[in-house]
């Protein structure tokens, strides 16, 4: 033994460590180099002094529901908080499963901001409801604010864009992602003051608008520590050719569409200022891309780590070409239109791979010409052994395929297969793939994210139960037999913080078995199951402080059409509409 070291304590009291012998200002400057939201909590809860220390060095705050806390309770615990990420309506609001003005809305958040929060500098908005006068009181409320970034929120116009471009002098961040806004003109990039320069991250690739070019390259000729640019649909080659050599710095760029056509000499100055982007590390955008344009990018490729051509309908050969020119990828994201062959491409270069999402270009077409399946999916996987997170929609898959998936890349940390038929076999045995998903939870022992689908007895539960000890999300639809099945992921996925169920047997029995296990996890959502009103007025009875929400349907009977339970410091919300009754 190393006469060094001395023999651990057998036992050792909490209180004795716990109790500061260092002044409060060291404890709060070790504690401020603290960034995890996690680690910060764990923190918090080790004795008065710590929590004390904590509270006072925070200055980011991470809320993953507006309900499940209250602004007033915010503001009391934390009075230096300079940067707020808040989500709203549950997930499967993408899918329009929750109703219009269901609630979330930012204002309540900042009345309470604007008085406690004056020098608020950053808000990142997650679904939620968000309009034009929010939009507006945000800009003249905090005045040194930095950053806005809305994704999938709603009631909002570019009017209210316009007003974060006229008055936020300080503004470095606007990200404009997937909102169901009113795209009315672009004419908000001509709204930033003439002297402003601080911008460094420019998305507005989902606004659909004709923006002013001239005032966009005017503003790109000013902000000299841009970074990132994604611009719309809009946007000509030779428009993105004008930016690009006003801003060579990018390390992101987002470009519009590859129409209409060039000339020599346009491609040529293109494939130059491409040629001189130097930092590149993400590129995505590329509407309307084909091969007489694609090798413009051949010479930024190199040092890419991202590539998102979820918007491009690239075909398997151009794409195949595309990535041999990308050897340093982690991230791909493509439309089903790179079919297997496409796949197979990526498996052969891109040896570095740790994402891939695979979505449809068609969801909604059954007679389906393109698209994957489970031969390109393990092409990818034999060829890229570092793969940890996964999206894939196809039409078919086996239990074989994905046993041998997951044997060839066992680190998955997120594994979401998303048969796109409902209650569809494994193709060559028709076998339900409760086999797949065994393999899936027996094989990737790090596994914190699954999305299952096709045809699923209660035995796919039960093996996620026995052995997803690490899961923490898990979506399911049209699956399942039994409560039994529900059951089971309840009693075995200790760390599960949120369970999302559409279109499933599941009936008050099986929501009743997690009465222990609600108050740990963020949130619940169950649609067309089989829960009554009865069941979820016996789970409101019996956790309190849980807030179980239904949303009722019109003329509906006694079942509970989409039932969305979540834990709450804050108790009911006061801002439920009339569809919405709260238990």
């Amino acid at each position: 033994m190393n006469p060094t070291l001395k023999k651990p304590r057998e036992s050792v009291n909490l209180s004795e460590l716990t109790q500061s012998t260092f002044p409060d200002e060291v404890l709060e400057k070790v504690l401020s180099l603290v960034q995890s939201h996690k680690d910060r909590n764990s923190a918090s809860l080790v004795c008065k002094d710590w929590y004390n220390a904590e509270r006072w060095t925070r200055t980011k705050l991470f809320i993953g529901n507006c309900y499940s806390v209250s602004p007033e309770i915010v503001a009391r615990r934390f009075p230096k908080i300079k940067s707020v990420t808040l989500k709203g309506k549950p997930r499967f609001s993408d899918f329009n499963l929750v109703p219009e003005n269901w609630g979330a809305d930012i204002q309540a958040w900042l009345d309470v901001f604007a008085k406690v929060y004056p020098f608020l500098e950053e808000l990142r908005l997650k679904r939620m409801a968000v309009s034009d006068e929010s939009l507006e009181f945000l800009a003249k409320s905090f005045h040194g604010f930095k950053v806005l970034s809305l994704l999938s929120c709603d009631g909002f116009s570019t009017d209210g864009i316009s007003s974060i471009a006229a008055h936020c002098k300080s503004l470095t961040e606007l990200d404009i992602q997937e909102n169901g806004m009113d795209d009315i003109s672009g004419s908000w990039l001509s709204c930033f003051p003439d002297d402003f320069a601080s911008l460094e991250v420019l998305n507005f690739a989902s606004l659909n608008s004709e923006i002013s070019i001239d005032a966009l390259e005017r503003l790109v000729s000013r902000c000299k520590s841009l970074r990132v640019l994604k611009v719309n649909r809009n946007v000509t080659l030779s428009q993105l050719q004008r930016l690009l050599v006003r801003a060579p710095q990018l390390i992101e760029l987002g470009t519009g569409c590859f129409l209409p056509d060039l000339t020599s000499r346009q491609y040529a100055e293109l494939e130059s200022a491409f040629s001189n982007c130097k930092n590149l590390h993400t590129i995505s955008g590329l509407w309307e891309a084909t091969y007489r344009y694609l090798p413009v990018l051949y010479a930024a490729c190199a040092s890419l780590t991202f590539l998102n051509l979820s918007y491009a309908t690239i075909r398997s050969g151009e794409f195949s070409k595309l990535l041999t020119h990308c050897p340093s990828l982690r991230r791909l994201w493509v439309l089903d239109t790179v079919k297997d062959e496409g796949l197979e491409a990526v498996g052969t270069s891109c040896p570095l791979l740790e994402e891939l999402r695979v979505f449809p270009a068609d969801p909604f077409e059954e007679d389906i010409v393109h698209g994957v399946t489970e031969s390109g999916f393990v092409a990818v996987s034999a060829g890229c052994p570092k793969l940890q997170y996964v999206l894939y929609f196809c039409r078919q898959m086996t239990n074989a395929a994905v046993a041998t998936i997951v044997r060839n890349c066992p680190d998955f940390t997120h594994f979401r297969l998303c048969i796109m038929n409902p209650g569809q076999p494994d193709y060559m045995t028709n076998e339900p793939m409760d086999e797949a998903f065994g393999a899936v939870v027996k094989t990737c022992k790090k596994l914190q994210r699954l999305s299952v689908s096709g045809l699923l007895t209660d035995l796919t539960f039960e093996y996620i139960g026995r052995y997803a000890k690490n899961l923490e999300t898990l979506s399911v639809a049209f699956a399942g037999r039994s409560d039994w099945g529900m059951q089971c992921v309840l009693e075995g996925c200790s760390k599960l913080r949120k369970l999302e169920i559409r279109d499933c047997p599941f009936g008050n029995a099986a929501l009743l078995s997690g009465l222990e296990k609600y108050e740990s996890m963020r949130c619940l959502w169950m649609s067309a199951c089989s829960v009554t009103m009865n069941g979820c007025r016996l789970l409101a009875q019996e956790r309190p402080r849980l807030n179980v929400e239904v949303i009722k349907d019109e003329n509906s009977d006694d079942s509970a059409d989409k039932l969305y339970v979540y834990r709450s410091v804050a108790g009911p919300r006061r801002d439920a509409p009339p569809f919405v009754v709260t238990l």
